[in-house]
């Protein structure tokens, strides 16, 4: 949907997702700047931040709020020492971004993972591994699966406690997430590897039947299948061998953190999570894979690229602003080719590289975008 108006709710969260958030409405504005657009954004409370103020991670005003906005733009929630003292029902997680996943159907999640060169001494792997540089995209069934299938329990029983997730994945629901990945791997390099366990899932027999006759209607896309486990270790050995790996939604969970950390950090890291409206209309939750960091919320330490990267993504996918999601991610770039780095992605041993706080990096940022 191309627009000249994004009506967005920013729900920052907890943490440092107040900070980081503050960064990304700014380069978003420099963007709206840039190319004459027309900013509609309105902040709420949501985590720990919504129990504080109206008794619920998710309060009504906000989840109205998100009917009425054409996008989420989102922080992180939760705080480690709070969480347990409300129901397991009630923490952040489940209650509001679990619950803004299942309310919105944002059954696709997009997590791009990018190290750029100049980063190189970020990534754990030798620079043999490293190849050119890694690009690749985890695509993720974000509604279904271990996270959502019920029976979801736990019983007394006569040895103690048993818990029970069940998994469950149905050919629609397969097909839908598979056609976004083939789609995406056409405007990349045109490969898609799947992830199952076929080899002792039934869920994973059945993942693999359907992405394999959905790929029959994307010749122009290689595909191949990979068991979940040999994946995570291809990950390390070989990474530059992925360009899109579709994932259902726990293997998307734990492969997309694996492969962040390629990228020399969580905060380098956003992510989309999508679905379609009644009216054919992209809707979209926008939110940094990482978390709410709570041991250095304050201190104009955090990364705060994954959310601006994030705010692209925004872009890109609910607005169809193409130009100006690329403007956000080269100006990304062009700071980091000048050696600015927050202390997650500094190295002493880069005499090029100056640390800067969460406050500079943003300010950077936007003044780059133009």
């Amino acid at each position: 949907m191309s627009t000249s108006k994004l009506t967005i709710a920013a729900l920052a969260g907890d943490g440092i997702g107040p900070e980081v958030m503050r960064e990304a409405l700014k380069v978003l504005q420099a963007a709206a700047r840039r190319f004459s657009l027309t900013l509609d954004i309105t902040e709420a409370p949501v985590g720990w931040a919504g129990i504080d103020a109206a008794g619920d991670a998710l309060p009504e005003t906000t989840l109205a709020l998100c009917r009425r906005s054409d996008a989420i733009l989102f922080g992180s929630v939760g705080l480690p020492d709070r969480d347990p003292t409300v129901p397991k029902e009630r923490r952040p997680e489940r209650a509001a971004l679990l619950r803004l996943r299942k309310e919105f159907s944002l059954f696709a999640n997009l997590r791009p993972v990018r190290l750029p060169r100049e980063l190189s001494h970020a990534c754990p792997l030798r620079p043999e591994r490293q190849g050119d540089g890694l690009d690749l995209l985890v695509v993720r069934e974000l509604t279904g699966g271990l996270y959502f299938g019920q029976p979801k329990l736990t019983e007394e029983i006569q040895a103690g406690r048993r818990a029970v997730d069940t998994m469950v994945y149905t050919t629609p629901e397969i097909e839908r997430i598979a056609h976004v990945a083939f789609r995406t791997a056409r405007v990349r390099r045109r490969k898609v590897t799947s992830i199952d366990k076929a080899n002792v899932l039934e869920n994973g027999i059945l993942w693999r039947e359907v992405v394999t006759r959905v790929a029959g209607e994307y010749p122009d896309v290689a595909l191949d299948h990979m068991f979940v486990d040999n994946a995570a270790m291809q990950l390390v050995l070989r990474p530059t061998q992925f360009d899109v790996v579709l994932c259902e939604n726990l293997f998307g969970d734990i492969l997309s953190d694996e492969a962040a950390a390629l990228a020399g950090s969580l905060g380098m890291l956003p992510s989309a999570s999508l679905g379609i409206t009644s009216g054919g209309r992209t809707f979209g939750l926008y939110e940094p894979a990482g978390g709410t960091a709570p041991d250095i919320a304050g201190k104009d330490l955090a990364n705060p690229i994954a959310q601006i990267l994030s705010a692209a993504l925004l872009l890109r996918h609910s607005f169809g602003l193409e130009d100006a999601a690329k403007a956000v991610e080269s100006a990304v770039e062009q700071v980091i080719a000048r050696g600015l780095r927050t202390g997650d992605i500094y190295s002493p041993a880069d005499p090029s590289a100056r640390k800067v706080g969460t406050h500079e990096m943003g300010d950077a940022i936007a003044q780059a975008v133009g």
